[in-house]
């Protein structure tokens, strides 16, 4: 009935599960886990069966009944065309059977949420969404540094890295405005250090994750030094050459181990590092997140009750989005957040709806004033208020 981690197919367990099922092949530090298939029968009611909940309870057994994630791997989701980034729903840091029942259930739910039919109906040139949902099962690595790691596009291009402290829900949430690496052709490493106010954990106590404050001289510090770096990089080599093009990994680091958490095609051009000089009068600095030019009025939104605010042309201001967000991105002109990084679920999913984006510009939402008329370049990081 179910399918572990290593024998997993793109056919029957969808993109995410398989590659990582082949970078479980071949020797990379994967963490083990198991599928949940297309073909189990998913039932009409808000539980799984008592066959489907035996399955599980053997395989959570087999791995030692861990604190595990578990995660949509969608037949269609992850694809060269389209990542469906941050789309399906996960869940964290759970650990009895009963609980991860229940996420397979949230997991498979998620497959009809009005922002997953939104996503796809602006993916002209993607797969329409397919009937069933595999789910993955997967041990959770309790992280000291994680973030995500987009491999070289081109020969000659650097591989370019974000990390934040603890989870890497933070980095590809865009909650924090992560440090940044890059290691260039000749394998040299220059980096940005990012702010890093917050951080996300496993919450031993009760639970799922929680969240912190990371302290002032925490925020400051480097999350990786050039070796851990170079390394990551190296990682991200041998999954390219694997996956036969350049990727989009997850990774985390625990006790000085690095494990692959993901591993998907990029779907579209990352632009460059920002660069360190200092914007013209007016302008404000950010991470370019997704390449063009647009001229638009500002509107600042906080919250899920602001969304009717938005009128299409508008350039979104907001500290930063959520996947329950992704309606907005078929209305706004472009997209400006406080927090963030180029390789965050925000940034992929604009440059897949092909609008510009700039992460990570402190105090927008107040700096910006609502209404205003502004100027955002996506590919050098700036937005100007005319």
């Amino acid at each position: 009935m179910l399918t572990r981690l290593a024998d997993a197919t793109r056919e029957s367990c969808g993109g995410k599960a398989a590659a990582l099922g082949d970078l479980l092949r071949a020797g990379l530090p994967v963490p083990d886990g198991f599928v949940i298939p297309s073909d189990v029968d998913q039932g009409a009611g808000p539980a799984v069966s008592s066959q489907l909940r035996t399955a599980v309870a053997d395989e959570l057994a087999r791995l030692g009944h861990p604190v595990v994630a578990v995660r949509s791997s969608a037949l269609n989701e992850d694809t060269a065309n389209a990542s469906a980034a941050g789309q399906y729903e996960s869940v964290i840091g759970i650990q009895t059977v009963a609980s991860v029942c229940d996420a397979i259930v949230t997991c498979w739910a998620s497959a009809d949420a009005p922002r997953v039919n939104d996503y796809w109906a602006a993916q002209a040139a993607a797969s329409p969404p397919a009937s069933g949902m595999p789910v993955l099962v997967q041990r959770v690595i309790a992280a000291d540094v994680s973030g995500v790691m987009f491999t070289p596009q081109h020969p000659g291009q650097p591989t370019r890295i974000e990390a934040s402290w603890g989870l890497g829900l933070s980095v590809v949430g865009g909650t924090v405005t992560p440090d940044t690496y890059e290691v260039a052709a000749d394998a040299s490493v220059s980096h940005r250090v990012g702010s890093k106010q917050t951080r996300i954990d496993l919450d031993a106590e009760r639970g799922g994750t929680t969240t912190t404050t990371v302290t002032p001289p925490q925020q400051q510090v480097r999350t990786l030094d050039d070796d851990t770096v170079l390394a990551l990089a190296a990682l991200g080599t041998r999954i390219a050459a694997i996956q036969s093009g350049p990727q989009d990994v997850e990774w985390a680091v625990a006790n000085g181990a690095i494990w692959i958490l993901q591993a998907r095609p990029i779907t579209a051009a990352l632009p460059s590092a920002p660069q360190l000089t200092a914007p013209s009068t007016g302008a404000f600095r950010g991470t370019p997140g997704s390449h063009g030019t647009v001229i638009g009025t500002a509107r600042t939104v906080r919250g899920p009750s602001d969304f009717g605010l938005v009128e299409p042309g508008d350039i979104l201001v907001c500290s930063y989005t959520d996947p329950a967000w992704t309606p907005l991105f078929r209305i706004a002109a472009g997209v400006v957040t406080e927090t963030g990084g180029a390789l965050s679920h925000a940034a992929i999913v604009a440059r897949e709806y092909g609008i510009p984006a700039v992460l990570g510009v402190p105090g927008a939402t107040t700096r910006i004033e609502d209404g205003a008329r502004i100027t955002l370049d996506g590919s050098a990081g700036t937005v100007t208020v005319l």
